[in-house]
């Protein structure tokens, strides 16, 4: 691969950026899923642990899934202590990102605005922004005025469904370019000497005495010492090739975004009593998300009353994009567990991890959970952020419930 300026002239598919791979007959990890968080978890696994002879084995083409099906939104403000302490371990990474890969993704941090609609939102709201600084997470309370100080297009009138009561607001969040980042981590893992292998799908996966051996492919069969499964809703239907159930729902997530327009949104607004989130893309289009369809598919698309919705909360909350014309809309499928927190770590089979249950908050997390995904492969032992995250607190109780803190749509 020759040499080339990051950034430079970047063509639209970028493939000098990795080579073509064939797979090898084996190797020490194989990951399966070629998305964001495969592709942070690869890279990691390369830089902080020295383990190289690495698969990252895509059914499609590289980060076509959630990776480019999302509304890029990052933050760290959550409740919980142990969601708070993933995501701010993975905003800090973010922060420092682009020096790490040497590769522009243009992490823009323009603030988040989460909206407060009723008392109860407030109470809610505020004892989120004390939680948040006890954990050392940046975050403030605003009342409407200063949230029509933040973002001047925001109706803070009085006069309509869901008035605007305050808002929280975490300086520090902000947005990424999702290709980008998807390129820069590529290019990276693949300049470890990373296999990056694309419309690979695996079909089974072999185990021997309790342990994985190895997986089937569509290219043929892979042995491996370790395997990760990294795919999101379909980690599921991985899960049961290997004979255990994963606590997850699959449902339809859409998003839109407008025609290009001039700079007049400078922030991120988020409202769960709407179900609408709201940023301006570096290159001008509006970028819209609702909330999840309610029925479990693996369909990349919706139901229009969802859009309807969605839209007549936007319009509520901007009046200004009263005649913006939507460009077009996609869907993304989002993997959601009881308790709406992710999971990451060890499986009943020896030497087979899992990642998945992100809901809408998979790629704020991306570069935190490859950090401690990478670690967690490496030492056959969950990292201290990840460990609340097992797939056991579903039979100890030990819960992490964003539900109540976050909704779904965070």
């Amino acid at each position: 691969m020759s040499p080339r300026t990051p950034g430079a002239d970047l063509p639209e598919h970028p493939d000098w950026l990795w080579r073509t791979s064939e797979p090898r007959p084996s190797y020490d990890v194989v990951i399966v899923g070629g998305g964001g968080h495969g592709l942070a978890t690869a890279h990691y696994l390369a830089r902080n642990h020295g383990i190289t002879k690495v698969a990252v084995l895509e059914k499609g083409w590289l980060a076509g899934g959630n990776m480019a099906r999302n509304t890029t939104i990052i933050r760290s403000n959550y409740l919980w202590d142990e969601s708070a302490g993933i995501y701010e371990h993975a905003l800090k990474l973010w922060e420092g990102l682009e020096d790490e890969l040497d590769y522009p993704i243009l992490f823009s941090q323009r603030g988040v605005l989460n909206l407060a609609h009723s008392l109860q939102d407030v109470r809610d709201s505020v004892r989120r922004v004390e939680a948040n600084r006890l954990n050392g997470v940046d975050a403030e309370w605003l009342d409407p005025r200063q949230v029509k100080d933040v973002c001047p297009i925001v109706n803070i009138s009085p006069d309509v469904r869901y008035p605007v009561m305050g808002a929280t607001y975490q300086p520090r969040a902000g947005i990424a370019k999702h290709d980008h980042v998807a390129w820069g981590l590529a290019r990276s893992a693949d300049a470890a000497g990373i296999d990056l292998i694309q419309n690979c799908e695996v079909t089974g996966i072999d185990i021997q005495g309790g342990r994985v051996t190895g997986v089937r492919t569509t290219l043929g069969p892979i042995s491996a010492g370790k395997v990760a499964l990294c795919a999101a809703g379909h980690s599921s239907v991985l899960a049961a090739m290997a004979g255990f159930e994963l606590p997850i729902q699959s449902h339809p997530l859409q998003a839109l975004v407008s025609e290009l327009l001039e700079p007049v949104h400078p922030t991120v607004v988020m409202s769960n009593a709407v179900h609408v989130y709201v940023s301006q893309a570096h290159k001008g289009e509006l970028v819209m998300g609702a909330g999840i369809d309610a029925y479990n598919a693996y369909t990349q698309r919706g139901a229009f009353h969802i859009i309807e919705h969605q839209m007549s909360a936007a319009l509520e909350l901007f009046p200004v994009f009263a005649r913006a014309h939507v460009l077009r809309t996609w869907g993304g499928i989002v993997d959601v567990s009881p308790d709406a927190s992710p999971i990451v770590g060890l499986t009943p089979v020896d030497n087979l991890y899992v990642n998945c249950g992100w809901g809408t908050g998979g790629f704020k997390a991306t570069p935190g959970v490859g950090w401690a995904y990478a670690h967690t492969i490496a030492h056959d032992t969950p990292h201290p952020l990840n460990a609340p995250f097992s797939l056991d607190r579903f039979t100890t109780g030990a819960l992490v419930d964003e539900h109540g803190a976050a909704a779904v749509a965070h």
